[in-house]
Formats: structure tokens, sequence, C-alpha cells
């Protein structure tokens, strides 16, 4: 008996969009997040769902989600960063504050 085509993996089972994001079914935890991780930290498996307090099985749809969707999603995740340095250099540069 042969293992299924990936293609023929079902991961809205694992895998939600909420705002635009691919998110982990149920939590408002982006995708991008676990994969970033786990390539920073060359994290297992088991390790990323500890850390994210998820089953092996989310964690594993999460990336091979992020695999079939690389690019649109390191897009997005390097657009929230860039969004996300410059909020926060606007408040450091607010007036009074040190």
């Amino acid at each position: 008996m042969s293992a299924p085509a990936i293609d023929a993996i079902d991961l809205s089972k694992y895998i939600e969009m909420r705002d635009g994001r691919a998110n982990v079914r149920g939590r408002r935890l982006p995708v991008v997040f676990i994969a970033k991780t786990q390539q920073a930290n060359h994290s297992s498996v088991s390790d990323l769902a500890d850390g994210f307090t998820l089953t092996e099985e989310q964690v594993l749809a999460a990336l091979l989600y992020y695999r079939e969707h690389q690019q649109e999603l390191d897009a997005q995740y390097a657009i929230d960063a860039a969004e996300s340095k410059a909020m926060a250099a606007q408040h450091h540069n607010k007036p009074g504050r040190p």
C-alpha cells in the first residue's frame, strides 16, 4: 500500500485563512511563524509542537502549507515586519519619549 500523494492531503482540516493570512485552524497562530521558528532554531516537529502547544499533525500541516505557499507567505511576512518596524520607530520617536 502506498502513501497518499501530497496533493491529496486536505490541509483545510488544519489551516484556515484569517484576515488574509494562513493560520493554524482555531488558533491565531500564523503558519509563517511556525516555519520561521523552525528555520531559525532548526527545531524538530516535536519541539515546535511543544513550543506552540500544537499536535505534531498541526505542525506538519503548517510546514507543508508553508512549503506549498512559501513565496506569498514570505512576501507577506516581509511586509508585516517592515510595518511593525515602522510603527515601533514611530512610537519611539514620539515627543516626550526618552
